[in-house]
């Protein structure tokens, strides 16, 4: 087989179609923008998905337009029949990232040139002898009313020198390729390749394992024939342009080549394996568990890396979810059984930004970033880990089965595979009800499937009443607060109104900032525009009503006031950027923006909380340059290159089009890519506030400020609050100070007044002491309940409680708080019940507190409970004997 390495393998597919007048075109970001229909990008096909839609016309690259393309896509599939996580890592060909390399027609060359191209490549160019080679077509389905793809089968016979009995008709399931349920959909071919010796292959042909998932006889290459549209009623109609989208695991087409059996012995996989086992002190090959605990290691850390790298970090829902849950995964093997007890996955970082800086640069680019992020996450789930294991322990105390429910927490909260939680069960004697846990995965991978779901929005198949026919556009509210302008088209969305215009100075929603508002007249009748959204192109008008009469000419006019405080709020998020990558480091990259008339939202990555010291320095920075009035320059069709030269910033992933406007506040200060509205020069913002500053996700941070007349406001309401306070204190020469003391002051009666009530509650325990009961075995049983004792009293008066009997004794508090709905329970047992007798504290509060609503844990000795259920603790107290007298061993 051949000596290639993976990078020239990928070279070599993008020169192959490159002298195919082929646009060879930049991964999409593997986090989808704009795109709430997919967590992540599955296939190479989601960033062409506008053409295939017919939003768009044709690919417009490098200054040209293009009808041909390819690519290699960086794609992600952690759930449904492409992949199961828990398969990742234990065979040789499952994962979650991966390349899928890709070649595309938009409604040009169709089946015959993808056929014979494919053929030229595997074959001629790379020599895989043809014999191994199997294609399979679309046999067809009556249900469609479709018949099988004998154009496909009959160029496979005269395209190539395929041997006739390797070409296999197959059902729609593998051989019908649709987007979603409904869309743009076609028949398939996909070629497949038998890797097995000479001598299987003469005793089983390699027709017989085709689709049967026989990882030796493989799918390389799937060539999708676009054809059809699927309409909501599920019914099939052609569309007016044929495409082809094909798709090749690059992982899978390497190991091939470079003749492994397993993509993991690809020089794709090897250099990470090889720093894994450098840091474990041990070599791959030698130890099967071991092997299985590296593979999903790097796999995971290329995941968890180019998502990072493109602006999705590990949190507790949607794609964080599934980043933190892959991140964790990789963690715990670490942990379990390459004996990693400290943070060791953020180093593997430095190795993909190595291997892959020429095709995939971002990483480089972000590596301080995605590092910090990892290491952070990974620093929170070490200490989480070991909290999985004890609560482990409390689940099965005194068990004989773990529930499915407590397996799949331990899973879900604390990223432990069922086999790990059966391994420790088997330690202790305990049985795990697989099933159930099963159930809750099955019901789990449902909820992510259905979020995963791809479906095509219909909604602009609604049809437009056209009031006037052009197809002429222009949006002039960079220039003009109105215009003069003709209504063309209407109809009714919902309880809604929506107009197009053939020019608007209206800014519809985009890159964050809010939509313009106001009105819309002809001098007799007045619509108010609600909002402005762009769909395909157009800037639809939301409007409150619609005129009898929509023709002739109409003023189209925003709230210009409304705009000014918009304007200044989105000219201080450039200049607040520059600040925070000035201050911070260029590590700082915007991640999320919402700009509206009464504030500004900023996001971006950060691995840590910002100080006092920094967010002042930054709002220092900010107005100095609103007090310097730099004015605007605004460039507006600048070539992209051009802007990229110049160092303008733009955003990671963001689809940019072959020129931009380009918004310059200070060329050695602010250079950003933006078609939002701005200031004529930064004076006009005003003064510039901070009012908060959080964490979004892992390594994400957000800011929020004011500016213009909602940071006048806020110093107004400021000044009005500081002289109630004064008024409330009197005169003060050190206000800080004498509001100091008054806390103080406070602290000190509180103090007071808690050791009051500790004295209370002592004497009702003394009390309860005096008149306690006791059980058949001789156990001495204080029980009762403290009004008005929180869990630390109830702790207290435990630890109390048997420093004054010592020996043989049981404590048993309780108390509520009915307002609130809590009841709170705690345990103590003396020493000699523990050993003597086999009781334990956190064992029989557990059970009370499920009693009462809730649950609990903690030491033999002493543990609590709390509850949601109040009226319960007299129920509860009552069976603390039986529970107490079950528990003796």
């Amino acid at each position: 087989m051949s000596h290639k390495t993976s990078a020239q393998i990928r070279q070599e597919f993008f020169d192959f179609f490159a002298e195919k007048d082929h646009a060879i075109v930049d991964s999409a970001p593997v986090v989808p923008k704009n795109d709430p229909t997919l967590l992540f990008t599955n296939a190479g096909m989601n960033q062409f998905k506008a053409i295939f839609l017919g939003e768009e016309e044709v690919l417009k690259h490098e200054g040209k337009t293009w009808n041909r393309a390819a690519d290699t896509q960086k794609c992600i599939r952690v759930s449904g029949k492409h992949n199961d996580l828990e398969e990742v890592g234990h065979d040789t060909y499952h994962h979650t990232l991966f390349e899928m390399l890709g070649n595309w027609s938009f409604g040009d060359y169709f089946k015959k040139e993808a056929i014979a191209w494919a053929w030229e490549l595997l074959v001629d160019e790379w020599g895989l002898e043809p014999d191994r080679l199997y294609a399979t077509v679309f046999g067809g389905d009556e249900e469609d009313g479709l018949p099988v793809d004998d154009e496909a089968i009959e160029l496979w016979k005269s395209e190539t020198s395929i041997d006739h009995d390797h070409i296999l008709k197959c059902g729609k399931k593998d051989n019908f390729w649709e987007m979603g349920e409904t869309g743009p959909c076609g028949p398939c071919s996909e070629v497949h390749i038998d890797l097995r010796s000479d001598e299987e292959r003469k005793n089983k042909p390699g027709r017989d394992l085709v689709n049967m998932d026989d990882p030796r006889v493989m799918e390389i290459w799937n060539l999708v024939f676009i054809q059809f549209n699927r309409k909501p009623d599920a019914s099939l109609e052609k569309l007016p342009a044929q495409h082809v989208d094909t798709g090749m695991g690059f992982e899978r087409i390497c190991a091939v080549l470079q003749g492994k059996t397993s993509n993991y012995d690809t020089d794709v996989f090897t250099p990470i394996i090889n720093e894994i086992a450098d840091m474990a002190g041990l070599k791959y090959g030698n130890d099967e568990e071991k092997d299985i605990a590296m593979r999903v290691i790097a796999d995971h850390i290329r995941a968890v890396t180019f998502s990072i790298a493109d602006g999705a970090s590990p949190g507790n829902d949607g794609r964080g979810y599934v980043i933190r849950r892959i991140l964790r995964r990789a963690i715990r093997y670490g942990w379990d059984v390459l004996d990693f007890k400290e943070p060791f996955f953020y180093k593997l970082v430095d190795v993909l930004a190595e291997q892959f800086k020429d095709v995939f640069p971002e990483i480089l680019a972000q590596k301080e970033y995605i590092v910090n992020v990892i290491r952070s996450e990974e620093k929170s789930f070490l200490k989480t880990l070991g909290q999985g294991i004890e609560l482990f322990n409390e689940m099965v105390e005194g068990k004989d089965k773990l529930s499915g429910g407590d397996a799949f927490k331990l899973h879900d909260t604390y990223g432990f595979p069922i086999d790990l939680t059966e391994l420790m069960a088997r330690e202790q004697g305990v049985e795990v009800d697989v099933e159930g846990f099963n159930k809750h995965m099955k019901e789990q991978k449902e909820r992510a499937r259905a979020a995963g779901k791809f479906s095509v929005d219909q909604s602009d198949s609604k049809s437009w009443n056209v009031v006037e026919e052009t197809d002429e556009f222009e949006f002039v509210g960079y220039d003009d607060a109105e215009a003069e302008v003709n209504i063309i088209a209407y109809r009714k969305e919902g309880d809604r109104f929506a107009i197009q215009l053939n020019k608007t100075p209206f800014y519809a929603e985009s890159g964050g900032q809010v939509a313009d508002t106001g009105l819309i007249t002809n001098g007799d009748e007045y619509l108010k525009v609600l909002d402005v959204q762009k769909s395909n192109g157009q800037f639809i008008h939301y409007v409150d009503k619609l005129p009898e009469d929509l023709s002739g000419s109409w003023k189209a006019s925003i709230d210009l006031d409304r705009r000014i405080e918009i304007q200044k709020h989105h000219s201080a998020t450039h200049l607040v950027h520059a600040a925070l990558r000035g201050i911070l480091g260029d590590h700082v990259a915007q991640k999320g923006s919402l700009v509206d008339e009464n504030h500004l939202r900023f996001d971006f990555s950060h691995f840590e909380a910002m100080t006092d010291e920094q967010l002042d320095e930054v709002e220092q920075l900010v107005n100095e340059k609103i007090q310097e009035n730099i004015p605007l320059q605004e460039e507006r069709n600048v070539p992209i290159e051009e802007a990229k030269d110049r160092g303008a910033m733009m955003l990671f992933g963001e689809k940019y089009g072959e020129t931009v406007r380009v918004i310059t506040f200070d060329e050695n200060y602010s250079v950003e890519l933006c078609g939002g509205t701005h200031v004529g020069a930064t004076g006009e913002i005003g003064y510039f506030r901070f009012t908060q500053e959080t964490s979004v996700a892992a390594g994400i941070r957000r800011i929020e400020a004011v500016c213009g007349t909602r940071a006048d406001s806020l110093l107004r309401d400021e000044k009005r609050l500081l002289k109630q306070v004064k008024g409330a204190i009197g005169q003060s020469q050190d206000l800080a100070a004498d509001v100091m003391k008054l806390i103080e002051e406070k602290k000190s009666l509180e103090k007071e007044l808690e050791q009051m009530q500790l004295q209370n509650t002592g004497a009702k325990l003394d009390e309860l002491i005096q008149n306690a009961g006791s059980l058949d075995s001789d156990i001495k049983l204080v029980k009762g309940e403290i009004a008005g004792a929180d869990m630390d009293v109830l702790k207290q008066l435990g630890y109390d409680g048997l420093q004054k009997t010592k020996k043989n004794t049981a404590i048993v508090l309780g108390s509520k708080d009915d307002e609130e709905g809590k009841v709170y329970l705690m345990v103590a047992l003396s020493e000699d019940l523990i050993k003597e007798k086999g009781l334990k504290a956190g064992a029989i509060v557990g059970q009370l507190g499920r009693l009462v609503g809730g649950g609990g844990g903690g030491q033999p000795n002493l543990a609590t409970a709390g509850g949601r259920q109040p009226e319960k603790l007299g129920e509860a107290l009552e069976k603390v004997n039986e529970i107490i007298t079950d528990s003796i061993s």
